[in-house]
């Protein structure tokens, strides 16, 4: 049997149907140095200019063998579009995300989020350049399946006012950030929605700022469950759920918005147990994560056979795909990054938990 192409093999990885081998994908950030350099391109041209985005996404994908391109790459953009100014740092050589020096709400009762911000944010700078860059990639490379992702209502609400005082206010003002939280979940609805109307193949809503480190598990159950449910079952598959930090005392929680919602996987960082995990799963769940994104690949000391070491260590967590535990860094060691996709294609070629082999 010929290879699939990697779009033909994530369609029917989250399908569940038999592939041909490991995937090695993500579905959070992966634009890499190596291709934007080959590309001509410095760091931060590529957060607002859809060709550089779509380009350097496609070029990232091809010279490490990625079974996707992700856009977009910063978590600044839907900020920006209701009214933050942000830093791109033009003017520096170093690897610099886009910022939000000063947002504009201090205190959350100061929130005001309008019907028209929800229905159309789309037609906003700087969203309107990722349904364009989507196209550009559907276009440019056809064999590569495109993924999105959104940042949670919790996590993005701390995009427009500091997280430490939306922490604090759940506790003290409750039914303000549910408020709040519900028009940021609208907002994010529409924008999966375009980013899916767009060409996006699968989508991922990460949600980082509700791990158990920083809320409880029950005002987790509470408050953020049925959002990210609602959120996810207004999408169309495929989906995936993947919240960064202390998840253990979540997975269940977690599985069941993707259970409830139509999803097809959850995603996890380094924190998770991934053993403990997929015991408390079952093998039904399509679980992803949770490899170092910096030790593995970036590290200056860590060498390539301890890199093949952690992600044959990531497969034996019984993950169905090798996918990073958070956005990749951009300026990874070459050989690390190619000696790690290769061990994801050869470690072991039986199925995994969730997904056969042909």
């Amino acid at each position: 049997m010929a290879e699939l192409t990697p779009i033909e093999r994530v369609k029917r990885f989250f399908n569940r149907e038999p592939i041909d081998k490991m995937p090695f994908f993500t579905g959070m950030g992966m634009v890499l140095l190596p291709a934007i350099k080959k590309l001509g391109y410095n760091f931060p041209s590529v957060h607002r200019n859809a060709e550089k985005m779509a380009r350097s996404a496609i070029e990232s994908a091809r010279m490490f063998n990625l079974d996707s391109v992700v856009i977009p790459y910063d978590m600044c953009m839907e900020s920006e579009a209701l009214g933050n100014e942000i830093s791109l740092y033009e003017d520096s050589e170093d690897i610099l995300y886009p910022t939000i020096p000063y947002k504009s709400w201090q205190e959350v009762d100061q929130v005001e989020i309008t019907q028209d911000d929800i229905d159309n944010v789309m037609d906003k700078y700087p969203m309107n350049l990722l349904p364009e860059a989507i196209k550009i990639v559907k276009t440019e490379a056809p064999d590569l399946p495109v993924g999105a992702w959104q940042l949670g209502p919790f996590t993005q609400c701390g995009q427009t006012i500091e997280l430490d005082k939306v922490l604090k206010a759940v506790f003290k003002q409750t039914d303000l950030v549910e408020s709040i939280l519900d028009k940021f979940s609208d907002m994010i609805i529409n924008i999966g929605k375009a980013l899916q109307a767009a060409g996006a193949d699968f989508i991922t809503l990460r949600e980082p700022g509700v791990a158990a480190d920083l809320l409880s598990p029950k005002t987790f159950k509470e408050l953020i469950q049925p959002r990210l449910t609602r959120i996810l079952a207004a999408w169309e598959p495929p989906k995936v759920l993947h919240i960064c930090g202390s998840t253990d005392p979540l997975v269940e929680m977690m599985w069941q918005c993707v259970v409830d919602s139509g999803g097809q996987g959850v995603s996890f960082d380094i924190k998770n147990n991934l053993l403990e995990t997929r015991k408390k799963l079952g093998n039904a769940a399509i679980i992803l994560g949770n490899f170092d994104v910096f030790q593995l690949p970036c590290a200056e000391a860590t060498t390539v056979e301890q890199a093949v070491e952690g992600i044959k260590t990531n497969i034996d967590g019984l993950v169905d795909a090798v996918w990073p535990g958070c956005d990749l860094w951009p300026d990874i060691k070459e050989e690390n990054l190619k000696a790690i996709e290769k061990t994801a294609r050869e470690y072991k070629t039986g199925p995994t938990p969730a997904v056969g082999r042909l």
